[in-house]
């Protein structure tokens, strides 16, 4: 090779090194706490995962209420997520019931911060008749209408055999397919504008209840991953109901997967899945 071609080469180089070095690192916030889960170590799993990933700075919101009404003091006002570029929700949250704090909540999303929705944030804020389909533009589906997709329930905890189906997604191709250790299968009452990703299934073994009825085993599948674009800015919104227990939310795979939606949300995910430049690691 010729010294200019060398040369240039080198330049080249040192120019992508020092763009990736001066890019500022994206400003993500996990907000976690409440009912059922291991937040206190989770929450440390997230944000270590992300920064191990991502070029970001994670900051964390944690309540650690153990119920089901964790409070966020940053969600009380209208602009609470003005220094993000995006959101990670990872409450539990199924009894905050005012409408108002979670509009707070869902204005923010849907004037264009992304959000990045992990397993019982699927389950957060709902009231009224929510487990039945809802209805567009009622008062308890704006988080639902967010999330692109309404579930209310799971089953027992087995393993979940996660199959991704659409393989040219960059946020999941060349991603494996995996089998979780035992884990909550979200059901889907209904997909409202959601894009599947990922489907699970999940093998239910026969169960007998304290009174001697017997269920049958069965097979249940449901869509654990997926994206949904919010709003009149279309902002990206990605979610999956996978991660209840911590062996799962601090598996590589797992995180792998978190951390390329997370990229994919704020436009900075390249068509190979790999992140843009100056924001992988």
């Amino acid at each position: 090779m010729k010294l200019r071609s060398l040369l240039a080469l080198a330049l080249l180089a040192g120019l992508t090194t020092s763009l990736s070095a001066e890019q500022k690192p994206l400003r993500v916030l996990v907000v976690a706490g409440g009912c059922c889960h291991d937040y206190a170590n989770q929450k440390e799993f997230l944000k270590k995962g992300i920064e191990a990933r991502v070029n970001a700075t994670v900051e964390v919101a944690y309540d650690p209420t153990k119920s089901t009404k964790p409070l966020f003091e940053l969600f009380k006002s209208p602009d609470w997520g003005k220094n993000f570029d995006v959101v990670v929700h990872d409450e539990c949250a199924a009894d905050i019931t005012d409408q108002a704090y979670v509009a707070n909540i869902v204005n923010a999303h849907k004037n264009g911060l992304p959000a990045v929705n992990l397993h019982c944030a699927m389950h957060s804020y709902r009231w009224g008749n929510y487990r039945e389909p809802v209805k567009a533009g009622a008062d308890n589906a704006s988080w639902f209408e967010m999330l692109g997709l309404q579930s209310t329930g799971h089953g027992p905890q087995q393993p979940i055999a996660i199959a991704f189906t659409d393989k040219d997604s960059p946020i999941v191709k060349g991603l494996a397919d995996w089998t979780t250790v035992n884990e909550e299968l979200y059901n889907n009452v209904q997909i409202l504008t959601a894009k599947t990703l990922a489907k699970g299934t999940q093998k239910i073994p026969e169960r007998k209840d304290k009174k001697g009825k017997v269920t049958p085993a069965q097979e249940v599948t449901a869509v654990v991953v997926w994206t949904n674009e919010f709003g009149p800015k279309k902002t990206r919104i990605f979610s999956t109901t996978i991660g209840h227990n911590n062996a799962t939310v601090e598996d590589a795979r797992y995180l792998d997967l978190v951390a390329r939606g997370l990229l994919w949300s704020v436009g900075k995910l390249e068509a190979d899945g790999k992140a843009s430049a100056g924001f992988g690691k």
